[in-house]
């Protein structure tokens, strides 16, 4: 029997979320029922409210989750009832172009739930990245729920569904950093302070944490910066330069995605350096060395994950650092203004 639950809805383009009954159906083949215990209010959930993904509004927002299976249907077999999980917005489909060769971070044919979630008069739902976590109960493809360890808190886990692995995966799976190279990163919020985490841990001998914001660059250093460039006060190419011996770093990551901030880390490489791009501007400069855009940090979540939470759980990783606040289904409006004015890492709702 289908489930009625308190769900986060973007109704229209820009206007406010509003707390609307979510019907939840039954898990058919292939999918799975998951009790939400908590998500993160991402940057992109913002997007989808504001309509830059694309208007298939009605949308049931939150996507970067952690919780217990709570059914499955048939021909499940990597989770059942009671596993505790985290949500993935990709899951290979092991079939198109992509998978065939070997590249199933690359997938195009990533799988989602077929069946909607919908509003109460039967309104179809477009759930946020194929998730709609900000409600008690969630339909998703069963491929999208990884496995992890259930020692990690929820507030915690769900992060790594998104802007954790994001920025994490940016420096280690997409930039390839490497013990002794030295790294910049651009813009020092949830994803780029993940990167200079993943920076860290790779082993890299110098991370420049790059910001405007004095509050961010502290956090930067929270998280593994060893220098920090306040770009409203000096040019970041020439602090980057200075730090690196005159040269540039190994791999710059920009966690922006703005025309200007692309630039500064084109420039701020080592000559054969690679930039590594969070978001996509248009590369119109000619030079050495790697341009690579991260697509979800180029992980495979059933392989990443469960890493990532034996990093948080030794105490190498601290997850609990992106955590600024937990609040309710009711506060996630307050909490994405609060977001745009850059006062918080990751507001967490707890459900």
């Amino acid at each position: 029997m289908a489930s009625t639950v308190r769900g986060v809805v973007a109704p229209e383009k820009a206007a406010p979320v509003s707390i609307e009954q979510v019907v939840v159906p039954d898990p058919g083949p292939g999918e799975a029922v998951v009790r939400v215990q908590a998500c993160g209010v991402c940057h992109t959930d913002l997007h989808y409210r504001e309509g830059a993904i694309n208007d298939d509004f009605p949308f049931l927002l939150g996507h970067e989750a952690a919780g217990r299976v709570e059914s499955v249907g048939d021909g499940v077999e990597n989770v059942a009832p009671g596993d505790y999980v985290v949500l993935a917005w990709r899951a290979p489909c092991g079939d198109c172009r992509s998978c065939r060769r070997g590249r199933p971070w690359y997938c195009f044919a990533s799988r989602n739930a077929i069946q909607p979630m919908t509003l109460a008069d039967g309104t179809p739902l477009a759930p946020a990245l194929g998730i709609g976590a900000f409600a008690e109960l969630t339909l998703v493809a069963a491929g999208q729920a990884v496995k992890v360890d259930p020692a990690a808190r929820p507030e915690a886990a769900g992060l790594i569904g998104c802007g954790v692995m994001a920025g994490f995966g940016a420096a280690v799976n997409t930039g390839g950093v490497h013990r002794g190279d030295t790294v910049a990163v651009i813009g020092c919020g949830g994803v780029g302070d993940a990167a200079i985490a993943g920076a860290a841990l790779a082993g890299a001998r110098q991370v420049i944490g790059i910001d405007v914001d004095s509050r961010k660059l502290e956090w930067a250093r929270r998280f593994g910066a060893t220098h920090t460039v306040d770009a409203s006060r000096q040019d970041p190419v020439e602090a980057v330069r200075l730090l690196c011996g005159g040269t540039g770093a190994d791999v710059v990551v920009e966690a922006v995605g703005s025309p200007e901030t692309y630039r500064q880390a084109f420039f701020a490489r080592d000559l054969a350096g690679t930039l590594v791009q969070v978001g996509v501007p248009d590369p119109t400069m000619g030079r050495g060395g790697a341009l690579k855009s991260s697509w979800y940090g180029d992980c495979l979540p059933t392989r990443d994950f469960p890493m990532l939470i034996d990093l948080y759980l030794s105490g190498q990783l601290d997850l609990d650092g992106f955590v600024s606040e937990t609040i309710g289904l009711d506060d996630v409006e307050g909490a994405l203004a609060r977001m745009t004015r850059g006062e918080v890492l990751r507001s967490v709702v707890v459900l």
